[in-house]
């Protein structure tokens, strides 16, 4: 009698906790456009977060919302931001592509070495060993790390030792950015052709000492400049972006060591169809 009592009881329970739990679903299902699951296939799920997103799903539901336009997805490009336009009935809109730019022109046969280092073949290691094997304290250490991380292949190392960035591949993810322990990658967008390939904060002939092609921070880049486009900070050029219609190769002419470039646009063309 006992055992049935408790059967019983059990039984019970258990029909009142599964109403319980019915309703609270009822209640307190969120719902979820179905329309989030079509465009999160319709991406590439590279999950690489260059849309600013934390990742395709999130993308993929901020889209629904309205909250982004399609062609915020460099990696998917415009076919994908098209597909996904048309099948919501919205804009694809418009996003300029952004593309990481290393800010050091010192390889191995312009930089000078201070030691040789030995151990574990990672920028980071190298880096928490007395700032790295190289002179130049600013310039990359060129053991790869970017490169490694790199998860679409536009890094590759050159035989100089920095490492070379293919456009044309790069989502401006940003990994690159946050693996450098010199912090000398940037994103920015590819309509930038004005570039400062330094980031030493030396001057004069005590940076020229140590690297070839470091800015020497004469200032004639900023003289030549258009006026506010570039300013002395720290012992190099700072562009105002928000001047960048005002960019001219000019700034480039008397630069002593080239520490500043010009880009050219018919480097990529395919790239520049759109700006």
């Amino acid at each position: 009698m006992e055992t049935i009592t408790a059967i019983g009881f059990i039984f019970g329970l258990s029909v009142v906790l599964a109403l319980v739990l019915a309703v609270a679903n009822a209640k307190l299902k969120v719902f979820e456009d179905p329309r989030i699951d079509a465009v999160e296939e319709a991406l590439p799920g590279a999950n690489c977060g260059a849309c600013g997103a934390a990742g395709c799903r999130s993308f993929a539901d901020s889209v629904v919302k309205g909250e982004i336009e399609p062609s915020r997805c460099t990696v998917g490009g415009t076919a994908t931001a098209e597909f996904i336009a048309n099948y919501l009935g919205i804009d694809a809109g418009s996003a300029e592509k952004k593309v990481a730019r290393l800010l050091c022109a010192g390889g191995s046969d312009v930089a000078s070495q201070a030691a040789a280092y030995e151990g574990f073949s990672s920028c980071r290691s190298a880096a928490a060993v007395t700032g790295g094997p190289k002179g130049c304290a600013f310039g990359c250490i060129g053991l790869s790390d970017c490169e490694e991380v790199c998860g679409f292949g536009a890094i590759q190392m050159a035989p100089n030792g920095l490492p070379v960035v293919d456009v044309s591949k790069c989502t401006a993810c940003g990994d690159c950015v946050t693996v450098c322990p010199k912090k000398l990658f940037e994103i920015m967008p590819l309509s930038r052709h004005l570039i400062v390939q330094c980031k030493s904060l030396l001057a004069g002939e005590e940076a020229e000492a140590l690297c070839s092609v470091a800015c020497t921070a004469c200032g004639r880049c900023v003289a030549d400049a258009p006026t506010g486009l570039l300013e002395m900070k720290n012992n190099l050029p700072a562009l105002d972006i928000k001047k960048l219609d005002l960019q001219t190769s000019i700034a480039t002419f008397r630069c002593p060591t080239s520490a500043i470039v010009w880009i050219e646009a018919q480097q990529f063309p395919e790239l520049y169809d759109d700006l």
